[in-house]
């Protein structure tokens, strides 16, 4: 399915910045849109509701004013996650502010309920939802969502263990919205391998941690330079969900890799204090952490990544077109 027309506008890349716990705020949204890629950002980034809301505000504004100054120059669209679990006492309050908003695009991650689809869909906003097996996806799809983020083997923060070349396939048989895919996609060769693979866009996050734009510590910058796919440690330790994890950070919280505890419980809500300070300390990557060395602006990354697809598509083009001679 091609991508939602109310999300092509200013749209240069197919691909999303992906929202990213305690990492993703407006400085990064803006920049990335900007500069032709989705940005998106947690509502649960901001501690309280009221604060939301001015990111929202501070969001539009900034869009607002990059387009009054570039006539005829369109940012790409903004997204929100909402975490739609019972443990989140914040989603209604959430939900609200971004159906007042009008936001664009929400992803919506730990659960897909029609009747928020259905407020999405009121004021022609697009809902995405997060899954990592089909029993999810049809689930999903079965809620009425426009979209399925496939999160799959290797990929930062909460990723299943499927193949993508397993799961987009099987995704496509039942579902046919937007397909976007996520895991170890660094740079624009892989963006357009999601497409080659069936997907319809891309969606980073590792790649983006490593912005000057990101909430995240220098530190945290530097370790993910450092780190290999080796380093990335797949565990349900930390949240109650099955999540990847740089090693070197589980030590530095004074935790064994090797032998970490076992956590039943989702933790994402109630708690969130308790779960900040976790992630705060203990750092999710991706396995695609081998190829990022450095630290460009959210613009300079777009830019390259913008290069690297289209030279990816034209040298696939010349590699058929020699084939067919």
């Amino acid at each position: 399915m091609p991508i939602p027309a109310s999300l092509e506008s200013g749209l240069a890349l197919p691909a999303i910045a992906a929202p990213m716990f305690l990492t993703s705020g407006p400085e990064l949204v803006i920049e990335t849109c900007k500069n032709g890629v989705i940005g998106t950002f947690p509502a649960l980034n901001q501690r309280t509701s009221e604060g939301f809301e001015e990111w929202l505000v501070e969001i539009e504004q900034a869009l607002a004013d990059f387009e009054a100054a570039n006539p005829g120059k369109r940012a790409a669209p903004y997204g929100v996650n909402l975490i739609v679990h019972h443990t989140n006492p914040r989603l209604q309050a959430d939900l609200e502010i971004c159906v007042k908003h009008r936001v664009p695009l929400i992803i919506t991650s730990l659960g897909a309920v029609a009747d928020l689809v259905d407020a999405v869909h009121g004021y022609g906003g697009v809902v995405f939802h997060d899954v990592t097996t089909v029993r999810h996806g049809k689930k999903a799809a079965g809620a009425g969502v426009d979209g399925l983020i496939l999160v799959c083997a290797g990929a930062g923060g909460h990723a299943g263990i499927a193949s993508p070349f397993a799961l987009v396939p099987e995704i496509r048989q039942f579902f046919g919205g937007t397909i976007l895919l996520a895991g170890c996609i660094s740079d624009g060769r892989g963006v357009a391998a999601a497409e080659m693979m069936g997907a319809d866009m891309a969606y980073l996050g590792t790649r983006f941690i490593n912005t000057k734009e990101s909430m995240v510590k220098d530190a945290n910058r530097q370790m993910i330079i450092d780190a290999a796919a080796a380093d990335i440690v797949y565990t349900p330790a930390i949240s109650g969900i099955p999540a990847n994890f740089l090693r070197e950070s589980l030590v530095k919280a004074g935790l064994d890799p090797d032998n970490l505890p076992v956590k039943k419980e989702i933790n994402m809500g109630e708690e969130l204090d308790t779960e900040s300070r976790a992630w705060k300390d203990i750092w999710s990557a991706g396995q695609g952490v081998g190829s990022i060395d450095d630290v460009p602006s959210a613009a300079e990354l777009c830019e390259r990544l913008k290069r690297e697809y289209r030279d990816a598509i034209a040298g696939l083009a010349g590699k058929l077109s020699t084939a067919a001679e």
